[in-house]
């Protein structure tokens, strides 16, 4: 009898083990030009896309090849991985320098993988540049102060930023090296300034943008705030302190920018996005908008308690967008800090979630809303008013105004139409064959109003505020 119990053990645990598999990926070729001194580190879903994570970095193995093993998973378990030397700068490439599709593992299907590798990112194979013209690098060495070390900034320039006076709101975005350029992106750039330049070609406003490279090796440390006991991290404090104190003073002096809170936004994806939600809290009377996109809450419970402990300020608009195929906990984990931001006395109407079916923790899926998020977070200015070049200006007062509003002469009392159009665009009031020479705007909400007379081409605009 206990000679069956025991066979009947044997066979359950047997059973058990069997249900779960472990795989070796072995490195046979690398290109040539591999610098000798440089690790090989496996980057994945399984690791948050990080890319040079230390438990994921490969050895040598008796044979002088590079190799890792991963821990165990059930069998049918299916990820999604590349290669790197470190940052998203050095992952795989193609033959050509062309981008490559993730490699894909089932569990359970073999025990071991055998790679081969032909060409690195910064191997220059990758063709000409994406960027578009109006996209330029400040320096390839901007000093940070805070953390002792450089880095690279982009900066995209509207349209018509060197033909007018104008000043911009301005967006800072983390992972520079994916925003704007294919060539210097880890799969797939955001495709920044072909979007924005588009939005601007259908007469919509944009921004300025600062990109800001991470740092390869020390993404992890500058995105976090905290550390994690596995990933290690903890100097996104000083990271942001870089941000606020020294690269916003110097973009705000050498560029025509529109330095207050209202028009200054901040955003990111993965841990940019934990450290795009950190900072816009820390820093309210800086940031009034925040892009969180596939935002690694995951990485730190201290998150909860830190926006918990901040609370609410100031108005802002968070827009946070996921998809359904990246971590088991992402979604679940977004609409928690939806939550969160509610219990702090932020409006609903202020938060905007996205949660993409089948989208997948890529730049594809951040690419393909980041106009979306653009025009909702900066709504206010995207659809301003813009100057009319017909346009003269029209005097009235009392300027801050109560309830009426009066014009200077009887000149208002000859046009067709009069609109009364709030900061957003939107016509808010129509006065048509107007025979006095003041407007009713009692019924308006409190804010910045524009007046606009027409009478076929000429057009007369003046602005108000209404107390």
């Amino acid at each position: 009898m206990q000679r069956s119990i025991k066979l009947l053990v044997i066979l359950m645990l047997s059973a058990c083990f069997s249900a779960f598999a472990q795989v070796t990926f072995t490195v046979k070729s690398l290109p040539a030009y591999t610098p000798p001194q440089d690790s090989i580190f496996i980057a994945g879903d399984f690791t948050g896309w990080e890319p040079g994570l230390p438990a994921f970095k490969l050895h040598k193995n008796l044979q002088d090849k590079w190799e890792i093993s991963l821990a165990a998973e059930a069998n049918g378990t299916v990820i999604k991985y590349k290669f790197t030397r470190g940052s998203w700068e050095t992952v795989e490439k193609g033959a050509g320098g062309e981008e490559i599709t993730d490699r894909t593992y089932t569990f359970g299907s073999t025990d071991s993988v055998d790679v081969n590798i032909a060409n690195w990112a910064d191997a220059g194979g990758g063709g000409n540049s994406t960027a578009a013209a109006n996209v330029n690098i400040i320096s390839t060495n901007f000093y940070m102060p805070q953390l002792n070390r450089t880095r690279r900034i982009w900066v995209y320039y509207p349209p018509d930023y060197e033909t007018s006076t104008k000043r911009y709101p301005v967006l800072y975005m983390h992972d520079g090296q994916n925003l704007f350029d294919a060539t210097t992106s880890f799969s797939g750039e955001w495709e920044v300034d072909e979007t924005l330049n588009t939005l601007a070609g259908q007469g919509k406003h944009v921004p300025l943008v600062v990109g800001i490279d991470n740092g390869g090796g020390d993404r992890i440390g500058e995105y976090t705030p905290w550390q994690n006991p596995q990933y290690g991290g903890g100097d996104g404090e000083k990271y942001m302190q870089f941000i606020v104190e020294t690269l916003k003073p110097y973009i705000d002096a050498n560029y025509r920018t529109l330095p207050d809170r209202e028009n200054t936004g901040i955003m990111g994806s993965s841990l940019g996005g934990l450290i795009s939600h950190y900072g816009s809290l820390k820093y309210q009377d800086i940031f009034s908008k925040a892009g969180l996109f596939s935002p690694s809450y995951w990485y730190s419970d201290s998150i909860w308690q830190y926006t918990l402990d901040t609370g609410k300020h100031y108005n802002m608009r968070f827009y946070q967008l996921c998809g359904t195929n990246e971590s088991a906990s992402m979604v679940s984990e977004m609409q928690q800090m939806n939550d969160s931001l509610l219990r702090n006395g932020f409006a609903q109407d202020d938060i905007f979630n996205k949660i993409v079916n089948g989208g997948q923790h890529n730049e594809k899926l951040w690419r393909e809303a980041f106009g979306e998020a653009y025009l909702w977070l900066f709504g206010s200015y995207v659809n301003s008013v813009k100057e009319n070049d017909k346009a003269t200006q029209i005097d009235c007062f009392p300027n801050p105004v109560d309830d009426v509003l009066t014009f200077a002469g009887n000149e208002i009392m000859r046009f067709d139409t009069i609109l009364i159009i709030d900061m957003e665009g939107r016509q808010v009031k129509i006065f048509s064959k107007h025979t006095e020479n003041k407007l009713d705007v009692h019924d308006l909400k409190t804010g910045t109003y524009f007046v606009r007379c027409i009478l076929g081409d000429i057009v007369r605009e003046g602005k108000f505020i209404k107390r």
